[in-house]
């Protein structure tokens, strides 16, 4: 009963994590990548022993050429993520990234990402997140459809959605902070990792709901706030536990996996982390702050 009796002030530690991602994101912004934004998409593999990164790096700023992002991509190559390139530029890129010819390097692929297709994802990141959303309120209602009182279905899939827009929101706060300082750019793996985070977050608010419902069924306890207290410690330890294997697969990931995965990991993991802590912390002080509402407003009416 410890969470549920400080309910106000988890519940207040999340809304301020979640102001002061919204208050970076507005601040500082993310820079979206040529994924999103368009530009030209280099790759190269080298016949030799491929160059050290911070040479090349330091190589290509020398160029004037905007933001130019190198990531390793097996054993031997670089994907070189750049503006739109002219010819002339084309080949000063090519020319640069071999050394002046000293590494002989073989290109595998050039395309260029024009704008619309760029604008194209963006739309469809925004419908995918918003349509994972209203089916996740469509499932727990249909669900929960059994267990309408004291607090209703479909508050327990309105509860779930605020909860998954708290874990994703604390990570994209983290991620500006990144981009802001690093200077990385969001790319198709930003929003893989969002929508990740969607899936993993709701099935543990699921498990602790569902954890509810059950002794809710049962009447193993005379209040709603004691069974939500009850659900809450029989099912955080399972909780933790399978987040923090997850988190460990993730942190090993970002430490030893390829630099192009990095902050895929990192993102994830942050999304882990608040995930299970909005599914112990806040989905079911929400209830429990739901049904005193709710009880509050009956007693008012009758008065």
């Amino acid at each position: 009963m410890f969470i549920i009796k400080n309910k106000k002030i988890f519940i207040g530690i999340s809304v301020g994590l979640v102001v002061l991602s919204f208050i970076f994101l507005f601040v500082f912004g993310l820079k979206v990548g040529i994924d999103f934004k368009g530009g030209a998409l280099t790759e190269v593999s080298y016949t030799g022993v491929r160059p050290v990164q911070a040479d090349l790096n330091t190589a290509l700023d020398s160029l004037n050429l905007g933001s130019i992002l190198l990531q390793p991509t097996g054993d031997t190559g670089y994907l070189i993520k750049s503006r739109d390139l002219t010819e002339t530029e084309h080949a000063t890129l090519l020319n640069t990234l071999s050394q002046n010819n000293i590494s002989p390097l073989e290109e595998k692929s050039f395309n260029s990402i024009g704008p619309s297709v760029g604008k194209e994802l963006t739309q469809k990141a925004i419908v995918a997140i918003i349509l994972v959303s209203l089916a996740i309120i469509c499932f727990i209602a249909y669900a929960f459809r059994k267990v309408s009182k004291p607090v209703s279905s479909w508050k327990y899939g309105i509860i779930a959605v605020i909860t998954l827009l708290h874990d994703v929101a604390i990570p994209i706060g983290i991620f500006t902070l990144f981009s802001h300082y690093k200077g990385i750019e969001i790319d198709t793996l930003f929003v893989v990792a969002a929508l990740t985070i969607l899936g993993l977050s709701v099935s543990d608010t699921i498990v602790v709901f569902d954890r509810i419902r059950e002794n809710l069924r049962n009447r193993v306890e005379t209040s709603f706030p004691e069974t939500v207290g009850k659900s809450l410690k029989q099912s955080y330890v399972r909780s933790i536990c399978t987040s923090l294997t997850v988190i460990l697969v993730l942190i090993s990931l970002a430490i030893f996996g390829p630099a192009s995965t990095k902050y895929f990991a990192l993102m994830l993991c942050a999304g882990m982390f608040f995930g299970t802590y909005s599914s112990i912390f806040l989905a079911s002080p929400l209830l429990v702050l739901v049904e005193e509402m709710q009880a509050k407003n009956k007693t008012k009416k009758k008065k």
